[in-house]
């Protein structure tokens, strides 16, 4: 049975306990803040960018860009984007495992890996993965260069024919308590088919040509989608922990309450039986007085 003193250094190791996930919770709600401002800010130009190029692409011919060929090859990169850090709930294990699953099944014979963060980087090194490059280090300074130049070495390695399909699993942000873990074709980029009810072909007039229009928004268009995955990600990942270390806080306390409990109870019980113990004492003194 836990004496008083081994309750009472439970409870306040409890607490210490509390005051680290009370104040991560604080540091995770401010970057928050700052990390939503700005995927709420990126979306629409992301989305914007990715409909323009799907009316352009649909229209032009795969000769029209080296990114828009599409390969049949068996050579498949993926790129798994989690955290350097963990105390955030499920957030890094749901990406893991929707980009194992994904690995599982794919059909190329030849699957290599990007892993973008710490997590990932810990668990596909210890299992028989071919990691073609890793990334971390960047989540408390991450820039637009950061993912240029993740979507340059892509590109490079697509253009080269040392990968036949480049594809992006992160967690995608959706509210402080909800992230969802997508995945996304990078590589060829995706063409609309046109096709469906009332579809029309719309045949566009480039200026100054298709090939210089296209040569300069598909690069870019690459570029953007991996920053706004990395955004996604990041804004993810604070609310996640947030809320895991709202969770966590919230359990303390619960804790300390059952512990306090617990305490009095014990002390309760002590006193009662320092209580009975003089009492019998001094019923005995006097029985023997009366001897």
């Amino acid at each position: 049975m836990a004496t008083l003193r081994d309750i009472q250094r439970r409870i306040r190791s409890v607490q210490s306990t509390q005051k680290i996930t009370r104040a991560m919770k604080l540091v995770a709600a401010a970057k928050l803040r700052r990390a939503q401002e700005r995927i709420i800010a990126a979306r629409p130009y992301a989305n914007k960018m990715a409909e323009l190029l799907g009316n352009l692409v649909s229209g032009a011919g795969e000769e029209a860009h080296p990114l828009l060929a599409q390969r049949e090859g068996p050579r498949r990169q993926i790129v798994i984007v989690t955290a350097d850090k963990g105390l955030a709930g499920a957030f890094n294990s749901n990406v893991i495992r929707r980009s194992l699953e994904f690995v599982r099944q794919s059909n190329a014979t030849e699957v290599t890996l990007v892993v973008v963060g710490r997590k990932a980087r810990d668990f596909y090194r210890r299992r028989p993965y071919t990691i073609k490059r890793d990334m971390i280090g960047f989540w408390d300074r991450l820039a637009f260069n950061h993912a240029a130049e993740l979507a340059d070495y892509f590109m490079s390695q697509y253009l080269g024919h040392e990968v036949d399909e480049v594809h992006l699993i992160y967690n995608e942000f959706r509210s402080v308590a909800s992230q969802r873990p997508v995945r996304q074709q990078l590589l060829p980029i995706p063409r609309t088919d046109g096709e469906g009810a009332g579809a029309e072909s719309v045949e566009y007039i480039y200026e100054p040509s298709g090939e210089a229009i296209l040569g300069d928004l598909l690069p870019r268009h690459v570029r953007m989608q991996v920053y706004r995955a990395l955004m996604e990600s990041l804004a993810g990942e604070y609310g996640a922990r947030m809320t895991a270390m709202e969770a966590a806080t919230k359990n303390a306390k619960e804790m300390i309450e059952v512990l306090t409990i617990q305490y009095n109870k014990a002390r309760q019980e002590k006193i009662t039986k320092e209580l009975l113990d003089i009492v019998g004492g001094a019923e005995a003194l006097k029985q023997g007085a009366e001897a």
